[in-house]
């Protein structure tokens, strides 16, 4: 039974190289955002409306601890997750956690060239957006670093990048 955690700040490629990793694997693959919206039947947006993001965190948690049951998976989380209750420590009991780590200016240049709206980056110019991404990684890196395994992904420009990512995971955890 394998369990296979991808972590990492917004733009690290986590949904990119689960989606690679599990096909490859064949094993499943769920993204935590997804699963939530998916149970909740709302948007990560909505519920963080809702209920703000400490009752959004609360539901994370919940639904982290549910899907981190499931055998023989690929789990992609949201950014934050590593980074409330004990989150971190839980996946690190469950399974191999992976730390998708690369420098701010790298995941803005990554969020740039994905289709996928960031509310957390609406409305802020280019030096606003990169400013904000670097004090969130100095307050996030310190959980990211608890986990087991770290991928450098400074650059995933293009699929054999990607692949070349996914080849290394699967040769650091034998998958």
């Amino acid at each position: 039974m394998r369990r296979i955690i991808l972590l990492g700040y917004m733009g690290a490629g986590k949904t990119t190289i689960g989606k690679m990793l599990a096909k490859e694997a064949n094993m499943p693959f769920y993204d935590l955002d997804w699963y939530i919206e998916n149970r909740m039947r709302k948007t990560v947006k909505q519920l963080f409306d809702e209920r703000g993001e400490d009752g959004f965190r609360k539901i994370e948690r919940n639904l982290l601890h549910e899907v981190a049951e499931f055998e023989d998976v690929i789990i992609s989380c949201g950014g934050g997750t590593p980074c409330f209750f004990d989150n971190m420590d839980y996946m690190n009991a469950q399974g191999e956690t992976i730390y998708l780590q690369a420098k701010p200016d790298v995941l803005y240049g990554h969020i740039r060239m994905g289709k996928t709206v960031r509310p957390l980056l609406l409305n802020k110019t280019e030096e606003e957006v990169l400013t904000f991404m670097r004090e969130q990684l100095k307050l996030r890196e310190p959980f990211y670093l608890k986990a087991k395994h770290i991928l450098d992904i400074n650059l995933l420009d293009s699929y054999d990048k990607i692949k070349h990512s996914v080849d290394k995971v699967r040769e650091m955890l034998n998958v």
